[in-house]
């Protein structure tokens, strides 16, 4: 490859849609109401909408639905990097709650930081609807072929 040459990010149309069939088939992302908004080579988003049956007292966004949105948009992030027919599992996970979220939709943008034959490591920041952020991660993922 050439020094003015760039490799695309953009996934074809059947891969963009064999990640969408396989998320709407994860009965825990549909039991949240996570959103699968987009994704990319390297890359994913993800969204959820503040409802009251995921706050806690106060009326805050869980933390625990917090992690379920980073975790999902990382391991999709992952997806996009792995053979079709690879799984992951996250093997550790480190979130830094930086607001609280009480209303509003939180979108978590997750980017591939490295990616070896078995082990992937991503990052991953969640904001709420004014492009604060409410939450920062680094997990990282075994693959299993």
């Amino acid at each position: 490859m050439s020094g003015g040459e760039q490799i695309s990010r953009e996934l074809p149309a059947a891969e963009l849609a064999r990640l969408r069939e396989t998320f709407a088939r994860v009965p825990y992302a549909n039991l949240l109401g996570l959103e699968f908004v987009r994704a990319e080579r390297g890359a994913a988003t993800f969204a959820l909408d503040v409802r009251e049956e995921l706050t806690r007292m106060g009326g805050i966004l869980h933390g625990g639905a917090v992690v379920s949105l980073l975790d999902t948009a990382a391991a999709f992030a992952v997806h996009t990097v792995i053979e079709p027919d690879a799984r992951t599992v996250t093997v550790d996970l480190t979130t830094h709650f930086l607001r609280p979220a009480s209303a509003g939709r939180i979108e978590a943008h997750a980017r591939i930081l490295r990616h070896g034959r078995r082990v992937c490591i991503v990052s991953v920041e969640a904001q709420d609807a004014g492009a604060e952020i409410v939450a920062t991660s680094t997990m990282t993922y075994f693959i299993q072929t």
